[in-house]
């Protein structure tokens, strides 16, 4: 392990972004089918029928797909919610009236609604979870709050309450509330 002098503004990495993420998948022409026509994304390369490299803007591919292997044991596990990993990946959209529209498309397609419509306290983003069809998490979502570099933002610690889960309070939710989520106290407020 480095000391601590190593990890200086200057000797540590800045990334610019999140680059791309790669999902195993069950299925992959069904996976690529969601993608393509659910999430809206656009092919950018195969290789053969083994890995997909799918994009949402310039970038060759900001989501890769990568089929298992038929014979691997590990394909038939469910994903779990709660488990360490990834717990969901998103995409930006224009507003909150295309989620609002979005969300309506989502329940037309049969695609399980997982939490949302609603709005984070932190980055204050209006969100829409929602499953692939292998059950990862995917979102949905819009005006995240920007920092740009040399802000005076600083960190602050939510409670862990509804005003940090939804600032609208589970109001325009189109599924019911996670039953982990924080419950809405009826007495805040008086």
């Amino acid at each position: 392990m480095n000391s601590s002098s190593d990890h200086t503004p200057m000797n540590r990495p800045h990334p610019r972004r999140l680059g791309h993420l790669v999902l195993n998948v069950r299925d992959i022409q069904a996976s690529v089918k969601f993608y393509t026509e659910i999430v809206g994304l656009e092919v950018s390369d195969w290789i053969g029928d083994q890995m997909v490299f799918l994009r949402s803007s310039t970038d060759h591919h900001d989501l890769a797909l990568a089929q298992l292997r038929s014979d691997d044991p590990r394909a038939i596990e469910p994903v779990v919610p709660g488990r360490p990993g990834l717990e969901h990946f998103s995409y930006e959209v224009a507003s909150l009236e295309e989620i609002e529209t979005l969300g309506r498309f989502l329940q037309e397609n049969n695609v399980e609604i997982v939490r949302g419509i609603g709005k984070h306290g932190p980055g204050e983003n209006v969100f829409l979870v929602f499953k692939d069809p292998d059950g990862n998490y995917v979102e949905f979502y819009c005006e995240m709050l920007q920092i740009p570099k040399g802000s005076t933002y600083e960190a602050r610690v939510w409670p862990d309450d509804i005003d940090g889960f939804d600032r609208w309070h589970y109001s325009r939710f189109l599924v019911p509330p996670p039953d982990w989520g924080p419950s809405i106290d009826p007495d805040k407020g008086k």
